[in-house]
């Protein structure tokens, strides 16, 4: 049964504990209190102000597990205090047999203090979770797409999508056949490790429905994981940059961490300022 009034009490804690630094907030002038504001929350959760409060003031029902799970990551919570939020919630914390959406506070901090560069933070079905202000800058912002547009596969495989969009692009000199090839080995290891995860058969199922190229490297059985290598990025407003991307992971998790890099003073480094300034200013 879900308990709205430790739910609400735990929430303003756990929010009062944290200070716009620490998930990379500009403080914006005197502040009345210490830690986040609701409104900070929010957009970090990707909920509304509204809903934040009524959460706090026991007045909302039932929260998605979609839902706690955004609030554990925005409020950082180590994966003890996750699991009681999901209990207090009235749900059962996500177990093995799930992909974890997990991302511990470490890994936020370095997200946090690396904000000058591109990197992001993905589950082993390529789902992304977290990014750098650089990371939208370059790519886009996550945060105005579907869950279903916000996975690597996806995005990789159904490019149309997003021709639209002023982003950068990735310049494969094989054309992006050995990178999808890597993404499809990387989803089939997930697969392996979580067979019984009912988000993760869906995804693929949907891929090999929508993407003939998907569905037919699939029937291949590849099995692999991504891994680092130099990138040329095209973007429409800076052109092309060079740079360097590797991939990691987390002892103890299967969350990948993609880091793109640029040597200082470069004119590579010159033009991801220029697009995180601009990006910032057109907030």
């Amino acid at each position: 049964m879900t308990d709205h009034g430790e739910l609400g009490s735990l929430l303003r804690s756990w929010r009062d504990r944290l200070s716009p630094a620490d998930v990379g907030t500009a403080t914006g002038g005197v502040r009345r209190a210490a830690g986040l504001r609701r409104e900070e929350l929010a957009a970090l959760a990707g909920v509304s102000v509204d809903y934040v409060v009524r959460l706090e003031q026991g007045r909302a029902r039932t929260p998605s597990a979609q839902v706690v799970a955004a609030l554990g990551r925005a409020l950082q919570l180590d994966r003890a205090e996750r699991d009681h939020l999901y209990s207090l919630a009235g749900l059962r914390p996500p177990g093995d047999a799930l992909v974890s959406t997990h991302v511990p506070a470490g890994v936020q901090r370095m997200v946090t203090r690396m904000g000058d560069n591109p990197i992001a933070v993905f589950t082993a079905s390529w789902d992304i979770l977290l990014w750098s202000p650089t990371w939208a800058a370059l790519f886009g912002q996550p945060a105005g797409r579907t869950a279903w547009e916000r996975n690597l596969v996806v995005q990789t495989f159904h490019e149309d999508r997003f021709a639209e969009e002023r982003i950068g692009r990735a310049v494969h000199t094989d054309g992006g056949a050995g990178f999808r090839e890597s993404l499809v080995a990387g989803l089939r290891r997930a697969q392996g490790r979580h067979p019984e995860d009912p988000g993760l058969r869906a995804l693929i199922g949907r891929l090999q429905d929508s993407s003939a190229e998907f569905a037919r490297l699939w029937r291949t059985g590849v099995v692999g994981e991504h891994l680092s290598q130099r990138k040329v990025v095209e973007h429409p407003t800076v052109g092309r940059l060079e740079v360097d991307c590797d991939v990691f992971t987390v002892s103890g998790s299967e969350l990948q961490i993609v880091a793109m890099t640029v040597p200082a003073g470069s004119p590579a480094a010159e033009k991801l300022d220029f697009l995180r300034v601009t990006a910032a200013a057109a907030v």
